[in-house]
């Protein structure tokens, strides 16, 4: 009976350890298709495509701060594998700098969120959007 016992809480500790790894990587996937489309819909303002609105920008740059916020959470450990992800190694040997490139795309998304023109757009966009390329660069994995 004890051992019984002992087995099903092994197993249960096992599974939460599974679920809250692909739990994170759910989440910062989840997270990183947020930036992806409100990227994109800055690409269509930038470009000129869509007409500037200083409410979509906002939305746009509070959509990345929050994103900055959140994601140095979403790299515990236990979720250095699985579910797919491409999150190199390099983040658990690097997390000061992994950390510091959130806090960089988080200031600039914060001065971004108070432009008032299309001009001033194109240069506080151009400054975000610059963080997740260099960001990709050292801590993804290329598929």
């Amino acid at each position: 009976m004890i051992r019984t016992a002992l087995v099903i809480a092994g197993l249960g500790l096992g599974l939460t350890a599974v679920f809250a790894n692909s739990n994170s990587i759910g989440e910062r996937r989840d997270t990183m298709k947020g930036v992806g489309a409100a990227t994109r819909d800055g690409a269509a303002i930038a470009k000129g495509e869509t007409p500037f609105d200083a409410a979509k920008v906002q939305a746009i740059f509070k959509t990345y701060a929050d994103a900055a916020k959140k994601m140095p959470t979403l790299y515990p450990d236990d979720a250095k594998t699985g579910g797919e992800t491409t999150a190199s190694p390099k983040i658990w040997e690097d997390q000061a700098g992994f950390k510091a490139a959130f806090v960089k795309f988080e200031t600039d998304a914060t001065a971004g969120a108070a432009v008032t023109d299309l001009a001033g757009f194109r240069t506080s966009f151009g400054a975000a959007t610059k963080n997740c390329g260099t960001c990709h660069e050292a801590y993804r994995i290329k598929k």
